[in-house]
């Protein structure tokens, strides 16, 4: 394969049989011509990070049996498909899917082949417009990624207490990714290849929790079999985070507090005292000063944790990093989607950047996730994040008006005409052919496959 010169239009023409007079059509335009005929050499293109348009024979390439491994190769990301077809191709329900799913757009042969070009010229473009080959995690702490000052603020500070020992107490609302910050200081500390040991202090009854922390000997209690090493001795040499501490049960943090004073654990049943060396991050969403001041949480215990503290930033206040955050989650879970998607749409993040997100990160994770799986379109909508009602007044382009203007004439008409495509394109003007096509385009399957059996 032969690597795409700067500023040239690389082209990926996935055939059996080449069209020597089409192969011109491009080289004339000084366009650079990768001519495949297999479904591991797409994956080696798509693989090397480059952004391509492609050009799919599928009068030559598609066979029924082995439409999921087509499928699997027009679903890779980086590379923008148009399907080049005969009509009887569409016919069949498999390669109308790949075309609606997949695909920028397609034409139906015998097509003059300025057409061809013209058009896999416009996957060309869309596919560098609105499907990115991926993030920018340049600034990126960890799993964190962030490029608001916040965040850059909370990466300096990360590294810069990542070279002690002291204490840290990490604040911040459920969801802003607080075990995310406490395993990146544990991840730049000198103690990084020894263990980081995460427990959820509110998640743990009270009375298990001193088990759960310095461990117990067997035949402590009724059901200790054997001896059990807890969390704490567990991060020996390491980091021990305690999330939500301020969930720990009063009668709890006299023995966390005297293990934070001496560097020593008691398992449960033991006849002496254990030395452990552990450094110890702790996190909560708690108001800790209004939780010591109404004596939930004992002060003496509060200010030998809270030595350092971070504060985590909530998502409302990350700006721009909100579209980063759902641009990635996207990136990672492409894979869930039922069809190629092309990213979202200015109503969805127009939504994203007006909703509060009470959730913060992990909210916005889960509202991509669940999107991407049910997403019914090319893009991702404020209606799919279940945010319709934060786009109001959100930009529409002329493109996007036409396509929802389109979208709206053809379903009445075919509401009208219950189904029958040759009614429904006379009333709307236009020929059974086209209309068809717009279908496709829109993904309206439901609407004409029953037709196209006619």
């Amino acid at each position: 394969m032969q690597r795409t010169k700067a500023n040239t239009k690389r082209v990926i023409y996935f055939t059996r049989d080449p069209a020597p007079e089409l192969l011109a059509d491009f080289h004339a335009r000084e366009w650079e011509v990768d001519v495949i005929g297999s479904v591991r050499d797409v994956r080696q293109i798509a693989h090397d990070g480059s952004l391509a348009a492609g050009l799919v024979d599928l009068a030559s390439v598609f066979e029924p049996r082995e439409a999921a491994a087509l499928e699997s190769c027009l679903a890779m990301p980086n590379i923008g498909w148009v399907a080049m077809t005969g009509a009887a191709h569409l016919d069949d329900a498999h390669a109308r899917r790949l075309v609606r799913d997949y695909c920028f757009d397609y034409v139906t042969l015998p097509a003059a082949n300025a057409r061809i070009v013209d058009t896999v010229g416009h996957a060309c473009g869309m596919i560098s417009l609105g499907e990115p080959a991926f993030v920018d995690t340049s600034t990126a702490e960890g799993e964190m990624i962030g490029s608001c000052e916040a965040m850059l603020g909370l990466f300096r500070l990360i590294r810069k207490v990542a070279t002690n020992d002291a204490p840290v107490f990490i604040a911040g609302e459920s969801g802003t990714g607080k075990e995310l910050t406490a395993a990146a200081i544990h991840a730049r500390s000198a103690r990084r290849h020894a263990p980081f040991v995460a427990i959820n202090c509110g998640a743990i009854p009270a009375q298990l929790l001193q088990s759960e922390l310095f461990g117990y000997e067997r035949g402590a209690f009724t059901g200790a079999k054997e001896r059990r090493v807890g969390r704490v001795e567990a991060a020996n040499g390491g980091t021990l985070f305690l999330d939500e501490i301020g969930d720990l049960p009063f009668e709890s943090q006299s023995s966390l507090l005297r293990f934070l004073q001496e560097s020593t654990i008691d398992r449960l049943g033991g006849n002496g005292s254990i030395d452990v060396d552990v450094r110890v991050i702790s996190a909560t969403h708690v108001d800790m000063d209004a939780a010591v001041e109404e004596g939930r949480f004992r002060a003496d215990l509060y200010h030998r944790l809270c030595v350092l503290r971070i504060d985590e930033p909530p998502l409302r206040a990350r700006g721009n990093d909100i579209e980063l955050l759902a641009l990635y989650t996207l990136d990672q879970h492409r894979k869930d989607a039922s069809r190629r998607l092309h990213g979202f749409s200015a109503g969805a993040i127009t939504a994203m950047r007006l909703y509060e997100w009470p959730g913060n990160v992990r909210e916005l994770i889960n509202r991509v996730r669940r999107a991407i799986v049910m997403s019914e379109g090319r893009t991702i909508s404020a209606e799919d994040l279940e945010l319709s009602a934060y786009s109001t007044g959100a930009p529409v382009t002329l493109a996007q008006a036409r396509e929802t203007a389109e979208r709206q004439a053809i379903e009445l008409a075919l509401l009208r005409h219950r189904g029958r495509l040759g009614d429904a394109a006379r009333e709307l003007g236009i020929s059974r052919t086209t209309l068809y096509r717009l279908l496709v385009t829109y993904g309206m399957r439901e609407n004409g496959e029953s037709e196209m059996a006619d």
